[in-house]
């Protein structure tokens, strides 16, 4: 049976904002008068440049720091994944596969040996599975390590949420609308292997899809999902739930000890505190 593992009154509202998480609301259509495309921004490029790309979106999807403390950034709409140099410059690590351009670069998580392991989908495009710049054909997870990119998932259609085991020995990837995790083992070389179902949501009716995720230091999975967050054992059972007022996209954990929870909405950011440390 599932339960909270808080009081939905815990949590506390931090700040209310436009456009707080990654994806259009599900509740919300998008027409013609969403200020969200008329706020175009480009690659960085010139016009005159054959390059040179208008998107529709605003911002970066997925964020973490790597082992320097630089920050790597999913681009999503800017289809690629960047880091920031400690001296400032912005650099673009990868942006294709064999030469065939990303499409929505959405999640992230560096592993300690520096891999970098990034999901991509078709929503950083307009027009999604149709839009005519659609690069590489399939969802997947990919890694880039030494200036290298691999793909190394191709299972799940719409490839969302990543996270690592505190042991790195487990990789959580999340498949978005199809709201289930699955976990893969990681080997030597960084290759994924044993893909299996962890656990599906789809049996609770209430809104919300499988986005952020994250992992305590007891190799608890915290997994955003239907009315919140859900808390998952490393064996895919259900440990606790905790209600959110609001769909959410993505979580972190944060402040000093690590045990306060921060929750990215559809239109405010929430924090709660938690039993127990998570990795940041």
């Amino acid at each position: 049976m599932r339960k909270s593992c808080v009081p939905a009154a815990a949590i506390a509202m931090v700040m209310g904002i436009a456009a707080a998480c990654a994806d259009p609301p599900v509740d919300k259509p998008v027409t013609k008068k969403d200020p969200a495309l008329d706020a175009l921004v480009s690659n960085g490029r010139s016009k005159d440049d054959p390059r040179y790309e208008e998107f529709a979106m605003i911002g970066s999807n997925g964020l973490a720091l790597d082992r320097e403390g630089r920050l790597v950034i999913a681009t999503w709409a800017g289809r690629g994944i960047d880091r920031i140099e400690k001296n400032g410059k912005r650099v673009t690590l990868t942006d294709n596969l064999e030469g065939k351009k990303f499409n929505g670069t959405n999640d992230l998580v560096v592993k300690k040996d520096g891999a970098i392991y990034f999901t991509d989908d078709t929503g950083g495009l307009r027009l999604r599975d149709q839009d005519p710049r659609r690069g590489i054909a399939f969802s997947g997870v990919f890694r880039w390590k030494d200036g290298r990119t691999t793909a190394v998932i191709r299972d799940i259609s719409h490839a969302n949420g990543l996270a690592f085991s505190p042991d790195e020995k487990i990789l959580y990837a999340n498949g978005s609308r199809e709201r289930f995790v699955r976990a893969y083992d990681v080997q030597a070389d960084g290759m994924l292997t044993n893909s299996r179902l962890l656990i599906d949501l789809n049996s609770d009716p209430r809104p919300g899809i499988t986005d952020g995720m994250k992992v305590d230091t007891k190799g608890n999975i915290w997994e955003s999902g239907p009315g919140g967050i859900w808390i998952i054992s490393p064996q895919g059972a259900v440990l606790g739930h905790i209600q959110v007022p609001e769909l959410v996209a993505n979580l972190a954990f944060g402040d000093p000890d690590y045990k306060t929870l921060y929750i990215a909405a559809r239109s405010s950011v929430y924090k709660i505190r938690t039993n127990v440390a998570g990795i940041p």
